[in-house]
C-alpha cells in the first residue's frame, strides 16, 4: 500500500513539474509526410481528374524531364498538358491529400518545378478544404497559386502555405489551365505540421498522467 501510494506522489510531481513547460512551448507535430517514393503505394490520397476531355491523372516522376529535388530520381509525382485528352481542352487535375487532424496554427510545406521551356505556362492553385470529404467542389479555401501569371519555377523551390484551423480536413493541390498552355510540373516532400496551443498541452499531458495512474493502479 505505501508503495502505491508513493508511485502516484511521484507521477502526480512529475506532471505538475512538465506543465509549466509545456505550457510555454509550441512543437510542431507532423501530421503528414510524403516523398512520392512509389506513387502506386499513397495511402488515402486521392486523385480526381475534372479536365474536359479528362486524359492522364497524377504519375509518378520522370526523370528523363527532370530529377527529383532528393533520393530516387524518379522519386516525385508530376502531371503535365496530357491531363486533358491528347494536350487539347481544359486541365483541371486534382491531387488531395489525407485526412489531417490539425490543432492551432498550421502549414503546409512542399517543394515543386516545371520543366523549363519557353513559350508554356503551368498554374497550381494550393487549397484547403474542412472535414474528411474529397468532393472538389468543398475546397474554397485557397492558400496560394503559383505560376498563372508569373513564371513557374524551373528549379526545386520549397513552398511554406499557412492556415490557422482546428479540426480535420484536407489540402489539395489543382494542376489547372489550357492544355495548350501547360508543360509539366512536379511535386516533392509534401510535408503538414501543426503546433498545438499551450491549453492543448496541458490536457494531454494531463490525460498522460491520468492514464499513468491507471496502469500503475491496475498493477498494483
Amino acid at each position: 500500500m505505501k508503495l502505491h501510494h508513493k508511485l502516484i506522489a511521484m507521477a502526480s510531481i512529475a506532471i505538475a513539474a512538465a506543465l509549466p513547460a509545456a505550457a510555454q512551448t509550441s512543437v510542431p507535430i507532423v501530421v503528414l509526410n510524403e516523398e512520392f517514393n512509389d506513387i502506386g503505394s499513397l495511402n488515402n490520397w486521392s486523385l480526381v481528374n475534372n479536365s474536359v476531355p479528362p486524359g492522364l491523372a497524377w504519375s509518378q516522376g520522370n526523370p528523363g524531364v527532370f530529377p527529383a529535388p532528393s533520393g530516387p530520381a524518379a522519386s516525385y509525382i508530376a502531371a503535365n498538358y496530357l491531363s486533358a485528352q491528347n494536350g487539347m481542352g481544359s486541365v483541371d487535375n486534382w491531387l488531395i491529400t489525407p485526412v489531417v487532424s490539425l490543432i492551432g496554427p498550421s502549414e503546409l510545406s512542399f517543394f515543386t518545378r516545371s520543366a523549363s521551356a519557353s513559350g508554356f505556362g503551368d498554374t497550381l492553385e494550393v487549397r484547403f478544404s474542412p472535414g474528411t470529404g474529397s468532393e472538389t467542389g468543398g475546397f474554397n479555401t485557397v492558400l496560394g497559386v503559383l505560376g498563372g501569371i508569373s513564371d513557374y519555377p524551373t528549379v526545386w523551390q520549397q513552398v511554406i502555405s499557412s492556415i490557422d484551423y482546428n479540426g480535420q480536413g484536407r489540402f489539395a493541390f489543382r494542376y489547372v489551365g489550357d492544355a495548350s498552355a501547360a508543360n509539366y510540373i512536379g511535386i516533392d516532400a509534401v510535408l503538414v505540421t501543426t503546433v498545438p496551443e499551450p491549453g492543448t498541452y496541458l490536457m494531454l499531458l494531463a490525460g498522460l498522467g491520468a492514464l499513468v495512474l491507471l496502469r500503475r493502479r491496475q498493477l498494483t
